[in-house]
């Protein structure tokens, strides 16, 4: 595949630096880089799925190249990309402040949360993240393209066509981004250079240049290819009433002109849909058919193959989009843990990533931002394993019942803000301050811990008119019930 050639964007620059209009706003570099008039676009000769690649040398010229397109139309593919991208656009993403605890909290900026909730104006979230995923499986790389205000905040993004965006390196590795037309995106005119702090540029895995991300489909397009032609082989095989092409034999030799009658009386009267009828040879003509049927070619197992290793590039366990049997456990947790940590996390985290980069979320003490997506939307439990889930955390003390409450999304209750613990529970401290006495299992003096000793039970009648000393009369009232229910009789079996 021939490399791009050299792009020269001018022969000089202005004096203060280039200026650049984008949705209608003047974009001025201060400091044009050195040697920027000769700016380079990538060479796409290694790791570039490009609108079309040969699967061998040649293939281009007989019209047997892997087209992007064409993989698409390949179930196992369009399966794959569809369910990654619409998992991850169903998460909400939030914007989140972390605390002096490293706790992260969902929070609320004018600056940034309106673009996180509607991030342009053709498109709501759900839409704009599922064709980022799109874009950046099918083709390795996203480019988002961003609109600021006056103030400089982004208030709008837009996802690029990746077919129409070419990176450009500087000499001094300076990066931009050559854009072509696009009247949906904002970009009005022919061609226009735009520097890197405006576009966002998530990859998928670099494997030959960190600006050219490989896709998925450079390593399965060649197997889509193959079912695909299986399934167009199966649809002329099964429009022939099933039956393979054949030849007609004769015992002597025959002249071309009683050749040529006899192949277009049978494919006139034999073939297609009068197939079924009675066919009589004579002169000791024989039929012999050609070719494999789908028994013999073992149709359905190189279909099989081939969407397993589409599967295998796209991460997807096969069942999940109807290859192969799914597991024989019952554990939707651990089926969709295994899904999310080797196929979803790195894409996820990357938009995350991206996303606090491109936004220019503040990263200073006391003011941490960043983006995060709501994984409970798609790490959701069956309900059975959810309540007992969350009755262990908060029996535990770690949760406090209002927080198990809003994650099955019931309303808080009163009191249910403080995490509670079993009184017989002790704190370490307080074993080790036990252990440390003369003999950590004699009795304490006060046998019945129930009842209060008497200088307890005069401070607490001392503070009956003292509002400062309610917690000694607190701590009378639970040694009260505590003693009353001791005294009731046990519960009959």
């Amino acid at each position: 595949m021939p490399s791009v050639p050299t792009v020269r964007q001018g022969s000089s620059k202005p004096k203060d630096g280039w200026k650049l209009r984008v949705f209608g706003r003047d974009i001025t570099i201060t400091k044009a880089p050195v040697g920027a008039t000769d700016i380079s676009p990538l060479v796409a000769d290694r790791g570039w799925f490009n609108i079309i690649r040969e699967p061998f040398t040649g293939a281009w010229q007989r019209n047997r190249e892997i087209r992007s397109e064409s993989v698409i139309a390949y179930n196992a593919v369009y399966a794959c990309v569809t369910l990654i991208a619409s998992d991850i656009s169903k998460m909400c993403i939030r914007l989140v402040q972390q605390d002096g605890y490293g706790i992260w909290s969902e929070t609320t900026s004018p600056a940034f949360t309106p673009v996180l909730r509607k991030p342009n104006r053709y498109q709501n979230r759900i839409k704009f993240i599922e064709q980022w995923v799109v874009s950046k499986l099918l083709h390795g790389n996203a480019y988002i393209l961003k609109q600021r205000d006056l103030r400089g905040v982004v208030v709008a993004m837009y996802v690029l066509d990746p077919c129409r965006v070419k990176p450009l390196v500087a000499p001094d590795g300076s990066v931009y981004y050559q854009l072509s037309k696009d009247n949906l995106s904002g970009v009005d005119v022919s061609s226009v250079t735009v520097p890197a702090s405006e576009i966002i540029h998530d990859t998928m895995v670099p494997l030959y240049h960190p600006l050219c991300g490989v896709s998925p489909l450079y390593a399965c397009g060649v197997a889509a290819m193959h079912g695909l032609s299986i399934q167009a082989n199966a649809t002329n095989f099964f429009q022939n009433s099933s039956i393979p092409s054949g030849i007609l034999t004769a015992p002597a030799t025959i002249d071309e002109v009683t050749a040529t009658r006899l192949k277009t009386d049978w494919e006139a009267n034999y073939s297609g849909q009068n197939y079924g009828r009675v066919a009589v040879l004579g002169d000791g003509l024989k039929y012999e058919r050609l070719g494999m049927t789908a028994a013999e070619s073992q149709m359905i197992e190189q279909l099989k193959w081939t969407a397993e290793t589409v599967c295998s590039c796209f991460h997807v366990p096969p069942y999940m989009v109807g290859v192969g049997t799914a597991p024989k456990y019952d554990n939707i947790e651990a089926m969709n843990q295994q899904y999310y940590s080797q196929c979803l996390q790195a894409l996820i985290e990357s938009i995350e990533l991206c996303l606090d980069e491109g936004l220019g979320l503040p990263d200073v003490p006391g003011q941490t931002y960043g983006t995060e997506f709501d994984l409970d939307g798609l790490l959701r439990m069956d309900t059975a394993t959810q309540y007992r889930t969350i009755g262990e955390g908060v029996k535990g003390g770690f949760l406090a019942p209002n927080e198990g409450r809003s994650k099955i999304g019931l309303e808080p209750v009163k009191g249910g803000d403080t995490p509670y613990l079993q009184q017989q529970n002790f704190s370490l401290a307080a074993l080790d301050r036990r252990d440390q006495s003369d003999d950590p299992f004699a009795l304490s003096p006060n046998k019945d811990q129930n009842t209060p000793t008497q200088a307890q039970q005069d401070q607490a009648a001392a503070a009956v008119d003292d509002p400062a000393a309610s917690a000694a009369k607190s701590q009378l009232a639970r040694w009260e019930f505590q003693k009353a229910m001791d005294a009731l009789p046990p519960l009959a079996a």
